[in-house]
């Protein structure tokens, strides 16, 4: 009996060593296991601050980006009704210009005074606000009576050539050009005017003789210069093609 109770007893101790062994290594494996699932959800706290933070980043550049793009269609705006607002007075201011010239000329006229030079001046106003059928008469007028140099002569002659052709008698506007390039013929506006009353009158050939009159004059003329090419091509294109204007 006593070699059993020492056989016994050695078999507890052992059995009790085993036992916190394998206590000891199941409490390490769950503090390892407790320690991993926290640091894995540390980590994972982590990501999800970093993303939000990108997250966060992504939405301040973003509302930074549509800000901008607000203040740029703003300042766009703001530029547009500026240079409106600009064009609008600087009209009115014109307009209002005109108007008190036109009442003073207007005034000079009906006392029996007015100069030739300033039935001229008037002429030219109503040419500018567009009454036309006022600028010819007016015109006309200035043209009877005129006692002055004959190269200025061509001035009114060109005005009134332009009034003619804005009231949409093309014959009569293409005679008084002509006379002006006849009493001035280094009067490069008189001979694009031609050029351009020949070329609505479907006249090739004499709007592209105006035209190459022009560059005589002025060879950089930047008016006359593309119309000159361009109706070059097109002479060339209808040579011997019979042209309505022509058919006289």
């Amino acid at each position: 009996w006593t070699f059993f109770f020492s056989f016994f007893a050695e078999f507890t101790s052992l059995s009790s060593t085993n036992q916190t062994r394998s206590n000891t290594n199941l409490l390490q494996w769950l503090c390892a296991l407790s320690c991993g699932a926290t640091s894995w959800l540390s980590s994972v706290e982590v990501a999800q601050s970093s993303e939000g933070t990108k997250m966060d980043m992504i939405y301040e550049i973003g509302e930074l980006f549509e800000l901008g793009i607000q203040l740029s269609y703003l300042l766009v705006l703001l530029g547009l009704l500026g240079v409106g607002t600009f064009f609008v007075i600087r009209q009115v201011l014109v307009r209002r210009e005109l108007d008190l010239s036109a009442k003073e000329l207007q005034e000079q006229v009906r006392s029996g005074d007015a100069t030739a030079t300033e039935y001229f001046e008037l002429g030219a106003v109503m040419l500018r606000r567009k009454f036309y059928p006022a600028a010819t008469k007016y015109l006309l007028q200035a043209i009877e009576k005129w006692d002055r140099d004959d190269q200025d002569l061509a001035q009114v002659y060109n005005a009134l050539g332009v009034s003619y052709i804005r009231d949409d008698k093309l014959d009569k506007g293409i005679a008084q050009f002509e006379k002006a390039v006849k009493l001035q013929p280094g009067y490069a506006t008189a001979w694009n005017n031609l050029g351009d009353a020949y070329e609505k009158k479907k006249d090739l050939r004499g709007a592209l003789k105006a035209f190459e009159e022009v560059l005589l004059l002025d060879p950089n003329n930047k008016i006359a210069r593309p119309r000159r090419d361009a109706l070059r091509e097109r002479v060339r294109l209808y040579k011997g093609v019979a042209i309505k204007s022509e058919e006289r």
